[in-house]
């Protein structure tokens, strides 16, 4: 899947059963030894948090990329250790 292909979808938190709305323009934070895809950095606007300019979701938040949504498993707020 290309990058390019994430736009538009819906975004949803299924621990929550939770739209958490459309990813717009997003950018990859990408590991420079690897090539492993790390975070999906997304502006902020209403989603997830308030305040700052982007949201940086770890990569294995991610459960499921569908042809219209990407399904996340986002922790419980005591669970964040590595949520940025």
């Amino acid at each position: 899947m290309r990058l390019s292909e994430l736009g538009g979808k819906e975004i949803v938190d299924y621990r929550k059963a939770e739209r958490l709305g459309i990813l717009g323009q997003t950018d990859l934070e990408i590991n420079s030894r690897t090539g492993e895809i790390n975070h999906l950095i997304i502006p902020s606007g209403k989603w997830m948090r308030k305040g700052g300019d982007e949201i940086i979701v770890p990569w294995h938040f991610i459960r499921t990329i569908g042809t219209d949504m990407i399904i996340l498993e986002v922790p419980e707020k005591n669970e964040e250790k590595n949520y940025r």
